[in-house]
């Protein structure tokens, strides 16, 4: 390990912030990769803490709120990314609790499938299956699924 400076380890990790938005996680996990002793990484995390250029919490909303909007993704899915991201459990606990209530949860899926299956028949067990899995690997819960499923498509 080169231990390397605090000053090339700041650069480094603006840099590496300049791409995306990133978890303290993860830039942790850079500088490291990049060699820096951890008592070098540790303090340029918290450096970067108090410049307001690293925030979990801000992360995890802004990723949270993409993922739903951008992708239609549901809870299930969020929260698993946040945890791959290296975001507390509590954290992404309170974050899924203020960006889902189970109505716009309901709706979300609901529009998914009506944009994805438009004009397929749900009752065809093949097409069925795929809607199913679409929905699953997209972050729904079953029992969301399940409803979802019980409804007629397209009627408002």
């Amino acid at each position: 390990m080169r231990g390397g400076s605090q000053e090339e380890a700041l650069k480094r990790a603006l840099k590496f912030l300049g791409y995306r938005a990133r978890s303290e996680a993860e830039v942790r996990t850079k500088l490291t990769q990049l060699g820096f002793a951890n008592k070098i990484t540790e303090a340029t995390l918290a450096k970067l803490r108090s410049l307001n250029f690293l925030s979990d919490e801000t992360f995890a909303r802004s990723w949270a709120l993409g993922r739903v909007e951008g992708r239609g993704y549901g809870p299930l899915r969020i929260g698993r990314e946040l945890s791959q991201k290296g975001i507390a459990k509590s954290l992404i606990v309170q974050i899924l609790r203020e960006s889902f209530n189970e109505e716009e949860v309901k709706e979300r899926a609901k529009k998914l499938l009506e944009k994805r299956f438009k004009g397929k028949d749900l009752g065809d067990r093949k097409i069925l299956h795929r809607a199913v899995n679409f929905l699953q690997r997209r972050g729904y819960r079953d029992s969301v699924i399940a409803e979802v499923l019980g409804q007629p498509l397209g009627d408002d």
